[in-house]
């Protein structure tokens, strides 16, 4: 495909893989153009399964180390095909295609289908573009399209449910997105380079590291869900079209995951950011499995296992920064984010089927979703399992390993809960049967998250796939299913009590609370400082009240302005100049 450069370390691009490379952006963008006009409108809903098949390509083919360089565009847009980036590419790709092809009958008689259309395509784009991005500019502006684009997929449905969760999901996108940036300049100044690889590297020596890896830490752990930031994530999937659902969970979310994978330095020891983002990790983890267990709906069960889940990769890449670890930890919170986005993709495209099949096909669609609930549990020799068994060296053994594993035990609880929830909406008349272009993209992604962890594990997991053989490693994998089995058991026999219901979005419920108090207060207070005020005041508020105004009447002059301006600039200049000031 094209010839490394030995003193870079960068392959040349051949003539067909930078028009690989080239397309997988513009195409997506052209189409949410196109979905514009009322003449095209109509087709562009068959399109979606087309648009991410130039990502899915070239992640195949364009070799590692490959950079294609726009300079001018923006501060000189650069597009490169990392190792980890490769993987995200690809597996978000098939996910966007599979999710296409389900949107084109899942929607094919929804209203507004232009303006859906329309976002999906800029969603898309942002999306891949992430996993691309080889400059911090790029990088940006991907991940504030992903972000902002996904808010009209959340509301398409116009539903106060809709709205509420567009609400919350667009103002936390926008603290993300600020955060994001400030950190961005932090990093950028600190690195004197916009160039990904760069940034990375002088971060650990950043001056301003700790406060930097905060913001970073805040704008792609909200969009991975991370607790406290994470009540958009189980209010907006269940409020989403199904089809926008799969990809918010399997792709979407993972662009955060992806994130702090390009950023974080690796292997550097930044300080205390390892356990904190250890032991953060694990608390989102089991943050979401025990808010999940108090819902009803499955898709909001299905938001909180995704909680549960990225809090586990997060843990992992808590694990990177030390040294000796960080090559392999980031490698195996890729294995673990490839599966967990194929299989819950494919959950989430199921409860779509079931809630358009009668009891005899939905009998055979649940059992694909228990086959693959079993396989996020981490049930012995499944695809799930081996993504577990990727993330277990790179904990390191210890309490963190053991409290890892026991979410294992919750996780299968959770998706026990889901599977009653999910068959409980199949259609009644036991003949409806789903149409194939429902049950076609659910059978491929169910297949892929199946099946492709074992054609990746020797390359990801650094072991042969003998290691996944071994008693140990089996043994495991398999007692935590086996007391996932015991508690379901004795809850059924027992016929325990309902778990309290936690609103969905939980932490989002007191923080309405105190923002509606707050808002309270202030108008109360608002109304008391304008009653008029007592007469003995008057004339002291008159004098300075005249004070002010000679003063703003000073300020206007641009002669006083620009010289208080100037002094101002002066003084910024003496400041960076001594000696100590960087």
């Amino acid at each position: 495909m094209g010839e490394p450069d030995r003193a870079t370390g960068v392959h040349s691009l051949s003539v067909v893989a930078s028009a690989l490379v080239a397309a997988v952006l513009p195409l997506p963008l052209a189409l949410a153009v196109l979905s514009a006009l009322p003449s095209l409108r109509a087709r562009m809903l068959d399109l979606l399964p087309l648009a991410p098949v130039p990502g899915l390509v070239a992640a195949l083919v364009v070799p590692d180390g490959s950079v294609l360089v726009v300079p001018e565009l923006l501060l000189g847009l650069r597009l490169e095909m990392t190792g980890n980036g490769a993987f995200f590419l690809g597996f978000a790709s098939f996910l966007w295609i599979a999710a296409g092809y389900f949107a084109r009958a899942y929607m094919k008689d929804a209203e507004h289908i232009g303006g859906f259309c329309a976002f999906w395509y800029l969603t898309l784009a942002g999306n891949l573009g992430v996993f691309l991005a080889g400059d911090v500019a790029t990088f940006y502006l991907s991940f504030a399209c992903v972000s902002l684009a996904a808010y009209p997929l959340i509301v398409h449905d116009r539903t106060e449910r809709a709205k509420r969760a567009g609400l919350v999901y667009i103002v936390l996108a926008v603290f993300g997105e600020t955060c994001l940036l400030l950190g961005f300049m932090l990093a950028v100044e600190g690195a004197q380079s916009i160039q990904i690889t760069d940034v990375r590297a002088a971060l650990a020596a950043n001056p301003w590291r700790d406060l930097t890896i905060a913001l970073l830490v805040v704008g792609f752990g909200l969009k991975a869900g991370l607790v406290p930031l994470h009540p958009w994530l189980p209010l907006a999937h269940p409020a989403a079209p199904t089809p926008a659902s799969a990809v918010l969970s399997g792709a979407i979310v993972k662009a955060g995951i992806f994130g702090l994978i390009q950023f974080l330095p690796a292997g550097a020891e930044p300080g205390w950011w390892s356990p904190l983002l250890i032991w953060a990790g694990i608390g989102t983890a089991w943050f979401g499995i025990l808010v999940g267990l108090t819902q009803r709906h499955p898709k909001t069960i299905l938001a909180y296992s995704t909680v549960s889940q990225m809090g586990l990769v997060i843990a992992v890449l808590g694990t990177s920064l030390q040294v000796g670890v960080g090559t392999a930890a980031l490698t195996a919170a890729t294995f673990y984010a490839l599966h967990h986005g194929l299989a819950k993709g494919a959950l989430f495209m199921g409860v779509g089927v079931i809630q358009k099949s009668g009891r005899r096909a939905a009998g055979a669609v649940a059992a694909i979703l228990a086959a693959l609930a079993l396989s996020v549990a981490g049930l012995p020799l499944m695809g799930g399992a081996l993504a577990k068994l990727a993330i277990k060296e790179p904990l390191g053994g210890g309490v963190v390993e053991l409290m890892v594993m026991l979410t294992a035990v919750g996780t299968g609880l959770l998706l026990l809960r889901f599977l009653f929830a999910v068959f409980g909406n199949r259609k009644q008349n036991a003949a409806i049967r789903p149409p194939m272009g429902l049950v076609l993209p659910l059978f491929a992604t169910g297949a892929a998250a199946l099946i492709l962890p074992w054609l990746l594990f020797g390359g990801l997991a650094g072991h042969p796939l003998a290691y996944a053989f071994e008693r140990g490693n089996l043994w495991t994998a398999l007692w935590p299913v086996l007391v996932t089995a015991a508690i379901a058991g004795l809850a059924l026999g027992w016929k325990m009590p309902r778990p309290p219901a936690i609103p969905e979005g939980d932490l989002i419920v007191p923080a309405s609370a105190v923002v509606a108090a707050a808002g309270r207060g202030l108008t109360l207070l608002y109304g008391r400082l304008a009653r008029p005020l007592p007469v003995p005041r008057e004339p002291l508020l008159r004098i300075t009240g005249s004070i002010i105004s000679a003063a703003e009447a000073r300020l206007a002059s641009w002669a006083v302005a620009g010289t208080i301006l100037i002094t101002f600039a002066l003084v910024l200049i003496a400041a960076n100049a001594l000696p100590g000031a960087r």
